[in-house]
């Protein structure tokens, strides 16, 4: 390795733009801007619908999350081959366009603008879900009824969701890597170190999303390469230093604000993204991890009910059916959650719903984070008419719209809960519940803490 002194004179050589670059280039400014500047109308829709005047963290993080999707609901990888399809065709136009131009485009400018733009979209992002993982709002505790579900009922991004939220400071430490990486980008002297930190973290995102089936792969990747190309940036650069053990300067191109209306904008568009994103951004996931996680319903249940039940006795038809593993009409037990959710569990086959994108719904119905990924049971939201004694319960599975149960409940006493009623099927059902004093392990380690060794 040579040595030598460093030189506050040196600078990089000034590199002209040859003409096969410019080409790249268009295609890549192109495809980005049709990527990230929302040209779809039902973005603008959702943008009109938000009341301003009330915002919620839901409102910005779906703003936050946007992609265009053109072919379905979500973004997917063919949606990007029309994409890329479109910048080609515009970067063809660009070409023939320019060569009978006088003068050409400043690409040094236009490659300044597009980095500032990929910069923020970047940052946003990962503010978006740094915060809802610092306060751990993604991946929340197993809900009593996914802790009475078998280990093997669970799709690999189920466990892979219920694993992270059982160590909530783990998440929040995830939460604050984006965070700093965000921070990182909304300036440009620390951007290649921000890019660096997503192309590691995100990058692992990626392919937890290809290895668990998660629903993110496609948005995940498309962070990683705008990093990539934020990145790429200061390669030279950081392969003449650290490679080569040569001088080098970051190539730097400062855009010229000739007029104060310009700079005041600018201080203003950075400032706009700093309140919202990080401030009240910030605020709001603090306060609804502490008041209402999004990912289970805000409606209370019915009171003084939570708990895991035998079913002791179940007639269907006054017909009374002994208690079997391989029925799929006999309950073997019933959960309720201390929010309006009960799940039976049965030998009733369960079509999975692997909805698992990410969205936070302000609807209590869309909340069905914990039905996503898991069998063995059926999930129902119901609504409690104290007076009459009456539940109406609702299947939340969206592979089972439209069905409903309509049960009277009577509590003998504070364990035990009698439903009649009818069945999805129309048939009249009479089930005993009896409640289950089962301890659970997470809790007893968190409440006592583990004492002795693993046994061998």
């Amino acid at each position: 390795m040579t040595t030598g002194t460093y030189s506050n004179a040196y600078t990089p050589p000034v590199t002209r733009w040859k003409e096969h670059e410019k080409i790249i280039f268009r295609v890549i400014f192109i495809y980005f801007l049709v990527q990230v500047i929302p040209l779809d109308w039902k973005f603008y829709r959702q943008l009109f619908a938000i009341s301003w005047l009330h915002l919620q963290y839901a409102d910005i993080f779906n703003i936050a999350h946007y992609t265009p999707a053109l072919l379905s609901g979500t973004t997917s990888y063919a949606d990007w081959a029309i994409f890329l399809g479109v910048a080609l065709a515009g970067a063809f136009i660009w070409t023939i366009v320019e060569k009978n131009k006088q003068h050409p485009a400043n690409y040094d400018a236009l490659y300044y603008w597009l980095r500032a733009l990929l910069r923020y979209r970047l940052a946003i992002a990962l503010l978006a879900y740094g915060f809802i993982k610092f306060f751990p709002l993604q991946s929340p505790y197993p809900s009593l009824s996914n802790l009475n579900t078998p280990y093997g009922d669970f799709t690999e991004w189920k466990l892979f969701s219920l694993t992270l939220g059982i160590v909530p400071g783990y998440e929040s430490f995830l939460g604050l890597v984006e965070i700093i990486a965000a921070l990182l980008l909304l300036y440009r002297k620390t951007t290649t170190l921000g890019a660096f930190i997503v192309l590691a973290f995100t990058g692992n995102v990626f392919m937890s999303n290809l290895a668990y089936g998660g629903g993110e792969n496609v948005y995940s990747l498309f962070l990683v390469l705008i990093a990539l190309f934020l990145f790429v940036h200061d390669v030279p650069q950081l392969t003449r230093l650290l490679a080569q053990g040569r001088p080098a300067a970051p190539v730097r191109y400062r855009y010229s604000f000739t007029h104060a209306w310009q700079r005041n904008a600018r201080l203003a568009a950075k400032g706009l993204v700093i309140l919202l994103f990080i401030v009240v951004y910030g605020v709001q996931t603090y306060a609804a991890a502490h008041r209402a996680p999004y990912q289970y319903p805000a409606d209370a249940g019915l009171a003084g009910a939570q708990g895991l039940y035998n079913v002791r006795e179940f007639r269907i038809n006054n017909q009374v059916l002994p208690y079997s593993d391989i029925d799929p009409v006999r309950w073997q037990d019933v959960v309720l959650e201390k929010w309006n959710t009960l799940s039976i569990r049965s030998n009733r086959p369960v079509i999975i719903d692997s909805t698992n994108t990410d969205r936070i719904p302000a609807n209590n119905s869309l909340r069905t984070f914990e039905l996503h990924g898991a069998a063995a049971r059926h999930y129902y939201s119901y609504v409690a008419d104290t007076a009459k004694h009456l539940l109406v319960l609702q299947n939340r599975n969206p592979h089972y719209k439209g069905e409903q149960l309509l049960l009277h409940y009577e509590r003998p006493d504070s364990a035990t809960i009698i439903l009649t009623g009818v069945n999805e099927n129309k048939a009249a059902v009479y089930v005993v519940l009896e409640r289950v004093n089962k301890k659970y392990l997470l809790e007893e380690v968190a409440r006592k803490g583990r004492r002795r060794a693993i046994k061998r």
